[in-house]
């Protein structure tokens, strides 16, 4: 797989309001020269662990805050733990995009997302139930670019969680491939969403299978490329940290 430029924002989408109060963002110590502060977003797995993508790092960080807020301002409940790359993470191929933030205590007043058993999405492949399948991204990013003149785009971020509907296109060993089906009102990932979960199923849906890693365009109009959660190389990395199913 050719790896294009990270994701980071759902577009075509609607605000997530309360849908998926595990879905929280990464806060920056200050803010960006827009005035927004939440540059990835992530998942609580368990009630001290919060999964987002390795990219997601800057330099030799050892630690990242975080923020359950719907809307994120500055005053709202942060969180900070121990930011934890998998070591086998290579920024050249993309392979083994997964990062945990650990937290001392528990989240309180959250409950975790389900994670998937082990070669879930194979199996429903192996059943023909994928073709079909329907799946929520949740994330902090950017809304629909903007055309700029002459060339280019401009980014719109609010520092809130939103979600959209997406459709399934390939699977191989390590990805989840979803693509945008206009006739079915889909939307996409954008930058910002970047380690934000892909659940499996319509938006009351909490069981996330995927992360979303990057897009094939700058447009974020084109397909989704997701790493898989169900798989043994990705289970070897998270159950260092949480319980699997």
């Amino acid at each position: 797989m050719t790896v294009a430029t990270p994701a980071s924002a759902i577009t075509n989408g609607t605000a997530d309001g309360d849908g998926h109060p595990e879905v929280g963002a990464l806060i920056s110590d200050s803010p960006n020269p827009d005035g927004t502060w939440t540059y990835c977003t992530g998942t609580l797995v368990s009630p001290t662990v919060f999964l987002t993508a390795a990219h997601c790092g800057e330099g030799k960080m050892k630690t990242a805050r975080v923020s359950f807020a719907s809307h994120y301002r500055p005053g709202s409940k942060v969180y900070t733990g121990r930011y934890v790359p998998d070591p086998r993470f290579s920024e050249k191929d993309g392979h083994h995009d997964m990062a945990v933030v650990v937290f001392d205590t528990a989240i309180p007043d959250i409950k975790p997302a389900q994670l998937p058993t082990l070669g879930m999405l194979d199996r429903l492949k192996a059943d023909n139930q994928l073709q079909s399948a329907r799946f929520t991204p949740v994330g902090y990013g950017s809304l629909a670019p903007k055309k700029k003149k002459p060339h280019g785009r401009r980014f719109v971020y609010t520092d809130t969680r939103n979600q959209t509907s997406i459709s399934f296109k390939n699977l191989s060993r390590r990805w989840l491939d979803l693509r945008l089906d206009l006739s079915k009102g889909d939307g996409s990932t954008c930058f910002g969403d970047s380690g934000g979960p892909n659940f499996l199923g319509g938006p009351t849906s909490h069981l996330v299978v995927a992360t979303t890693i990057t897009g094939a365009d700058n447009a974020c109009k084109a397909a989704n490329y997701d790493y898989r959660l169900d798989t043994a190389t990705a289970r070897k990395f998270l159950g260092k940290y949480v319980t699997l199913p």
